[in-house]
């Protein structure tokens, strides 16, 4: 393969990721535990940018609850955003 080629090819791959990046930033999902007691929203790089929780959620004899409807709630935004990654990125990616 031609080295210029290869250069090319570098050159818009990086165009593309830095467009991929510049989307992620962008997105936002709401995970959710409790039935919606627990809300954490974050951003397509996993970056948190809201946590609401419920008065109902907060029993001081019972922290440990808690802690599980705030792990469950980050869990499932996570989830989100791998899906929506998956389901955005790639053919963009490739082009």
């Amino acid at each position: 393969m031609n080295p210029m080629d290869l250069l090319k090819n570098m050159g818009m791959l990086q165009e593309k990721m830095q467009e991929a990046q510049a989307r992620m930033r962008q997105i936002s999902v709401t995970g959710t535990a409790g039935a919606g007691m627990v809300k954490i929203t974050m951003n397509g790089e996993f970056q948190i940018q809201n946590v609401e929780i419920q008065k109902e959620a907060i029993d001081p004899d019972d922290v440990t609850m808690l802690q599980d409807l705030i792990r469950a709630a980050h869990n499932d935004a996570s989830a989100r955003i791998k899906e929506t990654l998956r389901d955005a990125l790639p053919t963009d990616l490739m082009g």
